[in-house]
């Protein structure tokens, strides 16, 4: 894993970096239906926003062609702290090795992603991630 890139990191430990590293940007790789219809992190509370680029492209769930380009547009440094964010932790944690490949150097996967594991009910957000940790987000 260290190779393909710079690791896991939990969602408490994101928000950490965010706040303390003021080059840190959270790039939500999660698709525009998600964004619309489960909500999105709210980074106000640290003067920044996150970026939002999907990794797939919703309905047909293909791969978005122009993703590290349009990343690279965003974070010109290869060397800023970049936090990718996913539904459960797949998708960011593929996003964060293809910009490794492409030379940026801490790139980081969000464990569990926005919404978690399920629960023994079968539903997410109580259990693990992003929301089930209590950090700030908002419907969009």
């Amino acid at each position: 894993m260290a190779d393909e890139y710079a690791g896991d990191i939990m969602p408490k430990d994101a928000w950490a970096m965010l706040a303390k590293e003021p080059n840190a940007v959270l790039v939500d790789v999660r698709t525009a239906a998600e964004w619309s219809f489960v909500g999105i992190p709210d980074l106000s509370s640290l003067g920044k926003d996150a970026v939002y680029n999907s990794w797939v492209l919703f309905p047909t769930m293909e791969r978005n062609p122009r993703f590290v380009a349009e990343t690279e547009k965003v974070v010109a440094d290869p060397t800023a702290p970049i936090l990718f964010l996913c539904r459960s932790g797949a998708r960011s944690r593929a996003a964060a090795i293809a910009m490794t490949q492409r030379g940026y150097s801490r790139c980081y996967n969000i464990l569990n992603g926005f919404e978690g594991d399920m629960d023994q009910g079968r539903h997410r957000n109580s259990v693990t991630g992003w929301r089930a940790d209590s950090l700030p987000w908002v419907q969009s």
